[in-house]
């Protein structure tokens, strides 16, 4: 352990995923195969949306940012992550801050975006005669400007309220990544206002979003089951099918870590986030796109076009 004059940690080692040898090298080819997989997908959809025109709409706009902050989500985890299972992961203090500012930026930019996909989906289904005017191109602009600006402030602040922190002699971080709570339980001083500033960031991130889009989905539910065709409502639970998938996966995957029983374990943390750093980037690409006709189509083209090529 190194620690400088101030007897403050400059240094800390990251326990990995678990500390059982045998598991070291099957997990490394699994969650590296997860990540060449994710990036390839998220990298794939934000190419084919490039690429074709018929896709340069709100829908496609939005999903082309949630690809990307998965692209960077995974890309900042992942990494490291590898590193533990075969070797000593040691990460310097700052090297460490850096991993939770661009892992909070990803995570809250997610959340936002996500909301952003619920409010889009509300104005296709209940507006659509208005759908142009309420998503214009400069009303999704200044979504997206709000989300990454959200993002930011956030991240920041979360960034600044662990840099606050003392760490007086132990160094060893029992997760894969620098992530909050195992920060705050290595800290050796009261965490308590540390603690209150992640709570109500974190409570501001679930609450709003999750008002937003409750009250969202409600207007489309009620919207759909007044439809009378079958094929209509078909149509538009198949339009919002894949976006409740995402959000229950990333969503409850948050609530269950940061609104656990005190009791729970740091395990119960990692797994908690292995589902919406690692596994939800990687599945992503794939609920958005399986049962899509318009990706599909996009698909066939781009590959037309490199064959001829």
């Amino acid at each position: 352990m190194a620690v400088g004059n101030d007897s403050s940690v400059t240094e800390f080692i990251l326990l990995g995923l678990t500390q059982q040898p045998e598991l070291q090298l099957p997990l490394f080819f699994l969650f590296l195969g997860i990540y060449v997989v994710s990036v390839m997908g998220n990298l794939g959809l934000i190419v084919l949306i490039v690429l074709n025109p018929h896709l340069h709409t709100p829908m496609y706009y939005f999903l082309f940012n949630l690809s990307f902050i998965d692209f960077c989500y995974s890309s900042v985890i992942t990494p490291r992550m590898l590193v533990g299972f075969v070797k000593q992961n040691i990460i310097s203090h700052a090297e460490c801050l850096t991993q939770l500012f661009f892992f909070a930026f990803s995570a809250i930019d997610e959340c936002y975006i996500l909301t952003a996909m619920a409010y889009d989906r509300y104005a296709a289904i209940c507006k659509p005669l208005l759908y142009q005017v309420t998503m214009s191109n400069r009303v999704c602009f200044l979504m997206t400007v709000g989300v990454y600006g959200l993002g930011l402030l956030e991240a920041i602040t979360h960034t600044i309220n662990m840099l606050s922190l003392t760490f007086c002699e132990g160094n060893i971080i029992n997760h894969y990544m620098c992530d909050i709570p195992p920060l705050l339980q290595l800290s050796c001083r009261s965490t308590s206002i540390n603690e209150l500033v992640v709570y109500f960031v974190v409570g501001f991130n679930v609450t709003v979003p999750s008002v937003t889009i409750f009250i969202s989905y409600t207007l489309i539910l009620s919207n759909i089951l007044s439809i009378h065709s079958t094929g209509g409502r078909s149509k538009a639970f198949s339009t919002c099918g894949s976006h409740i998938i995402a959000l229950s996966l990333f969503f409850g995957a948050i609530a269950f870590m940061y609104f656990k029983p005190s009791s729970a374990s740091m395990d119960d943390d990692k797994v908690s986030t292995i589902f919406y750093t690692i596994v939800g980037p990687m599945l992503n690409p794939f609920i958005y796109s399986i049962r899509n006709k318009d990706v599909h189509i996009a698909l066939r083209k781009t590959l037309e076009r490199i064959s001829f090529n």
